[in-house]
This record gives C-alpha cells, sequence and structure tokens, in this order.
C-alpha cells in the first residue's frame, strides 16, 4: 500500500532515564492539588493520604519529590508483608506506590496503617482509583482506608499534554518543532498514557527508519497504525 513504512534497520529498545526532581515536574491544572499536597507537607490533612489518578498522571513524580523532602521509604503496595511493616516506617515516613484492586495484603496494609498511626509516621499511598473503588474483605481496613484524605489528578488539559509531548520527546532526545507537537496532541486521545505511548512509538520508527520526526513522519505513522488496527 502506497505510504507503507517498511523495515529498514533493527531498532533496539533502550531504557530512557526520566528525571524525577521537582524542576522537572510539569505544573497545570490538572495535577495542581497534589503539587500543593507536597508542598504543604508537613502540614497535611492527615498524616496518611492518598494521591489518586490515571496511569502517567504524575503520581510517582510527586511521591519521589515528597521522598526527598521527607526522607521516606518506597515500596510497592503489591511487595508489601506484614513483616516488612517495621523497616519500612524506620523513616517515620514512606510512599506506598500503586494500590490496585486485589494486589495487595489486607492484612500487612491493615498493619502499616495502624503501626503508622502508633508512631506517627507519615505515609503517602499511591492508586490509580479511589478507596471506594477498592474491594477489600476486611471491613476495618475498608473503613480505615474511605476514610483517608484523597487527592485527586484529572486528565491533562491542551497546554499541559502539549508540554507533556514535549517532555517524553526531550526523554528521548527526539527533535521536534511546534507543528510535530501540535499535529500529534489534535490526533491522539487526551491522556498522560497515550502521549508517552505515542512518543514511544515515534521514536521506535525513527530509529528503525532512520528518519527525522518530521510533521509528515508523524502522519505517516499514525496512519500506519490506524491501518494496522483490527
Amino acid at each position: 500500500m502506497a505510504g507503507r513504512v517498511h523495515s529498514r534497520q533493527l531498532a533496539f529498545a533502550l531504557p530512557h532515564a526520566e528525571s524525577l526532581t521537582r524542576d522537572n515536574f510539569l505544573e497545570g491544572p490538572a495535577n495542581a492539588p497534589g503539587l500543593a499536597l507536597i508542598d504543604s507537607w508537613p502540614e497535611w490533612p492527615g498524616r496518611t493520604v492518598m494521591l489518586v489518578g490515571p496511569e502517567g498522571s504524575g503520581k510517582s513524580h510527586l511521591a519521589a519529590i515528597w521522598a526527598e523532602q521527607a526522607g521516606a521509604r518506597s515500596t510497592g503496595a503489591h511487595a508489601l508483608t506484614s513483616a516488612d511493616v517495621p523497616a519500612a516506617l524506620a523513616t517515620g515516613a514512606l510512599v506506598l506506590e500503586d494500590l490496585s484492586p486485589a494486589a495487595f495484603d489486607e492484612r500487612a496494609l491493615f498493619h502499616l496503617l495502624n503501626l503508622a498511626r502508633e508512631e506517627q509516621a507519615f505515609v503517602l499511598i499511591t492508586a490509580r482509583v479511589a478507596p471506594s473503588a477498592l474491594e477489600i474483605e476486611l471491613r476495618d481496613l475498608r473503613s480505615r482506608l474511605r476514610a483517608l484524605p484523597v487527592i485527586s489528578l484529572q486528565p491533562p488539559d491542551d497546554g499541559l499534554f502539549r508540554a507533556l509531548i514535549v517532555k517524553y520527546c526531550a526523554d528521548r532526545q527526539l527533535a521536534v518543532d511546534e507543528a510535530v507537537v501540535g499535529f500529534l496532541a489534535t490526533r491522539i486521545e487526551r491522556s498522560y498514557a497515550a502521549a508517552r505511548q505515542a512518543v514511544e512509538h515515534l521514536d521506535r520508527e525513527a530509529l528503525r527508519l532512520g528518519r527525522p520526526v518530521t510533521r509528515s513522519f508523524v502522519a505517516e505513522v499514525l496512519r500506519n497504525a490506524a491501518e494496522s488496527m483490527p
């Protein structure tokens, strides 16, 4: 088919490190409540707070900023066990990342919340869904989670969405101009995950074909991707 992109060379998926400092955090109305929470520490609405938002919305970035400020340790909710709890709270501050439905030990989390309260430790829990959306068998844990202060991050507005595309391109050392950014921003779903995935795909194709990321190249790649969908 005319215009179809053909393979010319192998492309290797290399890791792209993202800086999680305060200076590199992209601010906008969508994430302002989360940033305000981090900046207001230790004057939080409660010592344990949930930070909720869609994939890629900056929860881990905000948590990393706070961990640096508070000397917090960090662990994944799926990996937490009851035996880990005392060590996890050893510094008096903890980031519990990605509390996902049916992907954590309820008794371990309940133990964590109880010990954090006893020791007056700070805990920042990140999740994609609010506590009310979690199916929890332990009644006391369900009640405890639903009583926590929840700070929500929203989908990106137009300005933040375009800034995200620029950032993801810069992270991958992709040279793009305003025409490319504007064209891409109006042709993909306006979400954090979609922006990241689109830039990753463009990077792979540009590397594979040895071509610059121009407006026409982006149009070609998006068209071919759409045609390949079932």
